[in-house]
């Protein structure tokens, strides 16, 4: 589709009744979203080239059939190593904070997962996935029938110290949401290559890991914004208190 430029502005629509103010603001909004854009590209950029990782232990996890239908049995032990399908491929690993201290799903990481599912197909074609949770098995692959999660790897960490290493559990228990990368060299070494958490500093909390989820876009997008919504695992059920 041909854009318009007129005035050398690059118009976003063919409207005959936008103001002149309208028309300055959104040109200057669209000079500040290339920018964005190649700030992104430079994080990106930096990511990519960062050094070798630290080399991994072969983690042990449980994971059940690969179907959800199947029921949970059997279990059975999966390696970090076994995670990987191909030569040269890396592997996508989501934190998912169930388990242990956290005796219910984070409807925050659900919602993750639930993006993660609806593309796992895409992902299938460049990378590795999976998602990791302290819940036993039958308990995370309940929440995952509930949720749909039909094309996701999904394995308990179980007493494994994996969660712990990668920052996505304390030594009591408590459960965090994180995003591991890992890489496997030609000789089979097992290497982190970067995590990611939602706390980016400590008066940053829950903004590390927002390009993983489109909501928070979308919503950026309405002059109304984010505010303060946060994830339900049941929206029927807050719509039905808040209108009794």
């Amino acid at each position: 589709m041909v854009k318009t430029i007129v005035d050398g502005t690059f118009r976003q629509t063919n409207l005959t009744n936008e103001s002149p103010e309208y028309l300055a603001k959104r040109e200057e909004l669209r000079l500040a979203e290339i920018e964005l854009m190649r700030q992104r590209e430079r994080v990106a950029e930096l990511r990519r080239h960062l050094p070798k990782g630290a080399p991994m232990q072969d983690y042990a996890f449980q994971e059940g059939p690969r179907e959800l239908s199947a029921g949970d049995a059997p279990v059975r032990t999966t390696r970090l190593s076994e995670l990987f399908t191909k030569p040269n491929r890396s592997l996508v690993i989501y934190h998912l904070m169930y388990g242990k201290r956290e005796t219910k799903p984070c409807p925050m990481c659900t919602a993750w997962v639930d993006g993660a599912n609806g593309v796992a197909h895409h992902l299938a074609q460049n990378l590795d996935f999976a998602v990791v949770a302290a819940a036993d098995v039958p308990a995370l692959r309940a929440h995952a029938r509930a949720r749909g999660w039909d094309k996701l790897r999904l394995l308990s960490a179980g007493n494994s110290t994996f969660k712990y290493d990668l920052g996505s559990e304390d030594r009591e228990g408590h459960q965090d949401s994180a995003v591991s990368v890992f890489t496997r060299d030609t000789d089979g070494t097992l290497r982190h290559f970067y995590t990611a958490h939602p706390w980016m500093a400590p008066d940053i909390k829950e903004r590390g890991i927002d390009q993983l989820a489109p909501i928070w876009h979308f919503m950026d997008l309405i002059p109304e914004g984010r505010g303060n919504w946060y994830t339900s695992l049941d929206y029927g059920t807050k719509v039905q208190a808040a209108s009794t």
